[in-house]
């Protein structure tokens, strides 16, 4: 085999080799930066669910409150139709 050729071949093999490795390197960048998009994306989602749970439980004891004060308006109302009839 001549010189040329066995450099050619050496270099191509050692060209392979780094770029494999360079292509690894840059996927391992890839995935961390997608996976810290995607926790970001997910700790957003907690927030909003977290935010729209304690909405819900301020609606529900509004919701409760109106319902005690109907219930004694009721209450009272019972009674005078009692006392009437």
């Amino acid at each position: 085999m001549s010189e040329p050729v066995y450099l050619i071949s050496i270099g191509a093999f050692c060209l392979t080799i780094l770029l494999v490795f360079g292509m690894r390197y840059l996927s391992v960048i890839a995935q961390a930066k997608y996976r810290h998009v995607n926790d970001e994306a997910y700790r957003h989602l907690s927030q909003q669910a977290l935010d729209a749970q304690a909405q819900t439980a301020a609606t529900l004891k509004a919701l409760q409150a109106t319902l005690a004060e109907v219930n004694g308006r009721l209450v009272s109302v019972e009674n005078v139709l009692k006392e009437v009839g």
